[in-house]
């Protein structure tokens, strides 16, 4: 076990900047992920009062070896950098997000005869390309409806698109312009 003090970063060398930050072990595996809006007064409430921080935070600290962070522009790029180093590194004392819930994706099918796009949670599925995470709902949603306006690509579901295919007739996006209408043809 290492005691924290041993490596504390010196005063003033961390930035106030918004970032992410990572506690690392003696063998240099990530044992933690974190987000800070400024990352000194984050990363200084570790090292003030130990005998203060819970019990699982006091092992964290004791576990790890040594501490860096990586300053980035904004907050949610530092939530998005948390999230994906928490998926890369699979950190011990990280919480996991089981279904990934908090973070929706935009999708796209490549296993269907016309690729649809859509708002995906949960977990991956094969055959289907996703890019994100995007941190909050409203800017995937978005960049969904820029990309039916200059691409007016197929966004039904598998039944209405073989329903409307039955009928010989678009379904009402493909009414107003904002799907191909492949269903039919």
């Amino acid at each position: 076990m290492a005691d924290p003090a041993t490596y504390r970063p010196a005063a003033g060398s961390i930035p106030e900047s918004p970032g992410v930050y990572r506690f690392l072990d003696e063998h240099g595996r990530v044992v933690y992920v974190g987000k800070a809006k400024n990352l000194r007064s984050r990363l200084n409430s570790y090292f003030a009062d130990f005998a203060g921080l819970h019990p699982r935070t006091q092992t964290m600290l004791q576990t790890a070896a040594r501490v860096d962070w990586t300053v980035v522009g904004t907050e949610v790029e530092a939530l998005q950098l948390e999230y994906s180093w928490i998926k890369e590194f699979d950190p011990r004392f990280n919480v996991r997000y089981r279904d990934d819930k908090s973070y929706p994706y935009l999708a796209v099918t490549l296993d269907e005869e016309y690729p649809r796009v859509m708002v995906m949670r949960g977990a991956k599925r094969k055959g289907v390309r996703y890019f994100g995470p995007y941190s909050h709902a409203w800017a995937i949603r978005e960049t969904v409806d820029q990309l039916l306006r200059v691409f007016p690509v197929r966004t039904c579901r598998p039944g209405v698109f073989k329903r409307q295919r039955q009928l010989d007739r678009p379904c009402l996006l493909g009414y107003i312009g904002k799907c191909s209408a492949p269903c039919v043809g």
